[in-house]
């Protein structure tokens, strides 16, 4: 059973169209890196893909369940997760706040002692309002957040931009220990060097159209397909 199928994905923004029919399948564990140039439609395939936006066309199936149809809180729900660009945290509550509000215990899961692991600069501001944090420290709280529900699938967009590398490395170490754990993300990027660090695969996108994939050696050693949709 695949973790995560789209089939004939579309999306819209009013009338004009932004992705076009993508058909992807992501097997459990398996990390696949979105690679394309700002504008391509990264951001709009993990939206349609979560259910945000105002009107998409298609399938969504989540661990053989189709979810085509389902509003966003309803896929949280059955193990979708996601975390934003703009990461979405409550600044009014605390750190530990965030956390909790959304925890959910399963076996063999992330608990709040497990994110603090992966997360160890988070342990020490648990009581600190989350709007008084650095946009690293925010970033990594969205991303613990979301594991504290425990989902089967994780969409991340863009999750090293504009952070420091210390916090980089740290998102890395998170994604990879999703993975250990059999969680499938989907993690959208234009660090080569980042997703070639986690990533088994990338596909590739253009002007909201899947454009092919790549093997992990042409994200190392970028080839012409890979250099195209970056426009490098």
């Amino acid at each position: 059973m695949k973790a995560l199928e789209l089939r004939g994905l579309s999306a819209f923004h009013g009338e004009a169209q932004v992705l076009f029919d993508v058909d992807l399948a992501l097997e459990p564990g398996e990390v696949v890196a979105l690679v394309g140039r700002n504008g391509a439609g990264k951001t709009s395939l993990l939206r349609a893909a979560m259910g945000l936006g105002a009107r998409t066309q298609g399938r969504v199936v989540l661990n053989g369940e189709d979810l085509t149809g389902a509003p966003p809180h309803v896929r949280a729900r059955r193990g979708l997760g996601y975390v934003p660009e703009d990461r979405r945290i409550f600044t009014d509550l605390t750190v530990a706040e965030n956390l909790r509000f959304v925890a959910r215990a399963v076996p063999g899961g992330f608990g709040e002692a497990d994110l603090l692991d992966l997360f160890p600069n988070l342990a020490p501001m648990l009581d600190r309002p989350a709007g008084a944090m650095s946009g690293g420290e925010q970033q990594m709280l969205a991303v613990a957040r979301t594991l504290a529900a425990n989902p089967r699938v994780v969409l991340l967009d863009e999750p090293s931009e504009g952070i420091a590398p210390i916090i980089v490395a740290g998102m890395r170490t998170a994604i990879l220990a999703m993975r250990q754990r059999g969680v499938t993300v989907l993690v959208s990027e234009q660090n080569l060097g980042f997703v070639a660090s986690i990533a088994d695969r990338a596909l590739l996108i253009e002007q909201g159209r899947l454009a092919g994939q790549a093997a992990r050696a042409e994200l190392l050693q970028p080839s012409a397909a890979v250099q195209r949709v970056l426009g490098v």
